[in-house]
């Protein structure tokens, strides 16, 4: 409430205006959804044979690993004070450490499909986190009516199919669906260090550093990885893509629109990333789209432009033009 009473102090009775998307936010959210959603691949794969606890420690150490020779490289500058990495530790809690354990654990027990679609609930709980606490992301009719547009669309691509999964394994469920609330948090969480003047590879490499000094004693103590079989290559393979891709290089793309954006534009993600798996499927395997596929994808074309306020926009104009006819 902090954060909502200082933005209130600043504009007084004006409610700000919530951030709309540019074709560059839009590219990189397109870019985001396909390295995420690559990583229910990768943890599909490794979980097959490695415990969810290491499955994290090892995605985010690796992922700090890669950040700090960029940082290192590019010679980029990384904040040690106290304060940022205080910030730096809650947000790797609540972006990593809570709903990958929880992502990793619930894909033991209910398919991908299922954990797709419950992620997909994600930006329903950033429209209601955000309304809580910010001035600038508040509720409305028009982002109510496009995050249940786009849910939509998600079940009508993966396949209504998908949810025959309901009502079994239930505890899995509700771990996937409290990753989701993890995330609607940690969006909210992170908008603070665009003020606190933190670069987004900086965020990142922060936030993933702080993640794995978190998961270690985690990861020693239940899984005790050391007794376990060592991995075959392709596992590795997948670990090195979850680390790299989905989480490293993720992340960077996630502060930056989080900075221009915000937190309700950018967990739209989460409908993108099913769209971009079947696309992919059809450029690049020949897999065929079906009549679903296309209705999926306009319910979150439409989600997305209501959230975005771009529907809103559109409708007077529409019913302008009709009623000169």
């Amino acid at each position: 409430m902090r954060e909502a009473q200082q933005l209130c102090a600043v504009y007084g009775s004006r409610v700000p205006t919530p951030a709309r998307m540019s074709l560059l936010d839009w590219s990189l959210l397109l870019t985001l959804s396909i390295l995420w959603g690559g990583s229910f691949f990768f943890v599909g794969v490794v979980v097959k044979t490695v415990p969810p606890f290491t499955i994290v420690l090892l995605r985010v150490a690796i992922a700090a690993a890669a950040l700090h020779l960029v940082l290192r490289a590019t010679r980029s500058p990384m904040p040690w004070d106290a304060r940022t990495w205080f910030a730096f530790f809650g947000m790797g809690l609540l972006n990593n450490a809570i709903p990958f354990s929880l992502i990793a654990w619930g894909q033991t027990h209910i398919a991908s499909g299922l954990a797709s679609i419950l992620n997909a609930t994600t930006p329903l709980f950033t429209v209601l986190v955000a309304h809580a606490l910010t001035a600038d992301e508040r509720l409305s009719k028009g982002r109510i009516l496009g995050v249940l547009l786009g849910l939509a669309g998600v079940v009508a691509l993966i396949g209504p199919q998908a949810l025959t999964g309901l009502g079994k394994d239930v505890l899995a469920q509700f771990a996937v669906l409290g990753a989701a609330l993890a995330y609607a948090f940690a969006s909210i969480f992170g908008r603070r260090f665009k003020r606190m003047g933190v670069s987004p590879i900086a965020t990142a490499a922060g936030q993933v550093t702080a993640s794995s000094t978190l998961m270690l004693p985690v990861a020693l103590i239940v899984d005790r990885p050391w007794t376990l079989p060592w991995p075959e290559l392709p596992v590795w393979g997948a670990i090195i893509g979850l680390a790299l891709l989905a989480t490293a290089l993720a992340y960077i793309l996630f502060f930056r629109i989080l900075a221009s954006s915000g937190a309700v534009n950018l967990m739209l993600v989460t409908f993108l990333i099913p769209v971009s798996a079947i696309l992919l499927g059809s450029v690049f395997l020949g897999e065929t789209l079906a009549a679903m596929d296309f209705v999926g994808m306009a319910l979150i074309g439409l989600g997305l432009a209501a959230i975005d306020g771009r529907l809103a926009m559109l409708l007077p104009h529409f019913r302008a033009r009709t009623s000169e006819r």
